[in-house]
């Protein structure tokens, strides 16, 4: 890894082709990150707004961008090109939603300790990740999947 590079951790999900969209979106990451290692695919129900049920994995990779500029420069146009619109319900059906979770170590999204779509598949990837109270992230996702039900989908990455 280059010492100007940054490991970043996304969160990608979709509940509209997701299969497909996790496929190309991961694809087209590949031609922009260095993608370092790929959680399992989970299935969840969708929350917030009525809708097929969300498939989710997360990604863990480098970049010498900053957490703005992955966002805006390569996140944002990857999430259009696949079909994604901006609606008012954020929680709408949606073609490819990608996050940025962890940013060179940084937590950028709360929803890590609070939901199983996300710290399930993130744990996968960074199990001894620390909250501020001393938690670790492979601890939260056993207890919120003990909440929330969530299904391993089969393989969908071929080159996990």
């Amino acid at each position: 890894m280059n010492s100007s590079n940054r490991v970043v951790c996304l969160l990608l999900g979709s509940n509209i082709w997701p299969e497909m969209n996790l496929k190309h979106a991961l694809h087209m990451l590949r031609d922009q990150l260095g993608i370092l290692k790929i959680s399992s695919v989970w299935k969840t129900r969708a929350k917030g707004s009525p809708g097929p049920d969300f498939l989710n994995a997360a990604v863990l990779a480098e970049t010498d961008l900053s957490a703005d500029e992955l966002k805006e420069d390569v996140l944002r146009p990857l999430e259009t090109k696949l079909g994604r619109v901006r609606k008012a319900d954020k929680n709408a059906p949606r073609t490819m939603d990608i996050d940025i979770i962890i940013f060179d170590g940084l937590l950028m999204d709360e929803d890590l300790w609070q939901q199983v779509y996300v710290a399930v598949p993130v744990s996968e990837l960074l199990p001894d990740y620390i909250s501020d109270n001393g938690m670790m992230l492979k601890d939260a996702a056993h207890l919120l999947a003990g909440i929330e039900p969530l299904t391993l989908m089969p393989r969908i990455f071929e080159d996990n």
